[in-house]
């Protein structure tokens, strides 16, 4: 359930008893005892949102800062965000769009590309700004026609680089190839 920036959910908490072991013959035992109890999210995450360019930018981020405190935001626009310093230019953007009492934090991707460096992902890490790295496959889904066509040729140094500054693989999971 979804309501003004709020998240609320029920889940079941358990009580574990222990039993005494002299009444328990071998190993100790124990006994679950379910209660239930209620989650409030007050300001939830987005950790996958499309906010686009111009227009659509403008209306969006509004809608979604006074609904989530942070979000993952797609890169996948025309052109792609492929650069750090292209990232860092469009998280501008989004903040000139926010309310000016909102406290909503872009977490920003780059698109990885075939001719994606490891160089590249290194200033990501170091900006501060980018949090991961988008594989969406050329022509998969929107504005994909500048995605990755071989990843474990092409791009195998810069997954080895991502795995060295600890930088997340986000991954459009969507399979382009005819014969599959």
């Amino acid at each position: 359930m979804v309501a003004f920036g709020m998240i609320k959910t029920s889940v079941l908490s358990l009580k574990v008893l222990k039993l005494p072991s002299s009444k328990i013959e071998g190993s100790r035992q124990l006994k679950c005892k379910a209660s239930k109890m209620e989650l409030t999210i007050t300001q939830p995450d987005d950790w996958h949102l499309h906010l686009r360019d111009g227009e659509v930018l403008q209306a969006v981020v509004p809608h979604s800062a006074s609904s989530f405190g942070r979000a993952i935001v797609m890169p996948n626009l025309k052109p792609p965000i492929t650069s750090t310093a292209a990232a860092v230019a469009y998280r501008e953007s989004i903040l000139k769009a926010l309310p000016a009492d909102s406290v909503f934090s872009p977490l920003m991707t780059l698109y990885l590309t075939d001719t994606t460096s490891p160089h590249e992902i290194k200033l990501a890490r170091e900006s501060g700004v980018v949090f991961a790295v988008k594989l969406y496959p050329a022509g998969a889904t929107t504005n994909s026609q500048d995605g990755v066509t071989d990843l474990f040729g092409k791009c195998l140094p810069v997954l080895e680089e991502m795995a060295e500054q600890n930088m997340p693989l986000l991954v459009h999971g969507e399979v382009t190839d005819p014969r599959c």
